[in-house]
């Protein structure tokens, strides 16, 4: 996919420091390319101010939460297919996260960023058809 995923933009809402940039680091590697918010707010104005193929998004997150994230997403329709990497391990929070429109939700703890980019990959190529 490195030859086409130049053109797929992705947002990664992550307040985790080391995690972001581990994350953009391997998804840039794979030719995507990646816009970072540290914090809820500032993925909200990147949404409603730039388009975006895929978002990485965390729940827990200063100013904003994930879950208004995902709220206000689907009140301004906005479409972007979001995947949801959090520590929160409810299955309620993983039902909330699927009702407010993520396609997708992983624990950090239990998955490799290597696995993440190829969840995106996947999801990319799909959308792509």
């Amino acid at each position: 996919m490195k030859g086409n995923s130049a053109k797929f933009k992705i947002l990664i809402a992550e307040d985790r420091k080391p995690m972001a940039k581990a994350l953009a680091i391997k998804l840039e590697r794979a030719g995507f390319n990646v816009q970072i918010a540290e914090d809820g707010e500032v993925a909200l104005n990147f949404l409603k101010n730039d388009k975006f193929n895929i978002v990485l998004l965390d729940l827990v997150m200063p100013k904003i939460d994930g879950f208004t994230i995902l709220a206000e997403m689907q009140a301004r329709n906005i479409k972007t297919p979001v995947i949801v990497l959090s520590n929160l391990s409810q299955d309620e929070d993983e039902r909330r996260a699927k009702e407010l429109g993520a396609v997708d939700y992983f624990i950090k703890s239990d998955i490799s960023i290597n696995e993440v980019v190829k969840r995106v990959t996947n999801i990319l190529s799909q959308n792509k058809k």
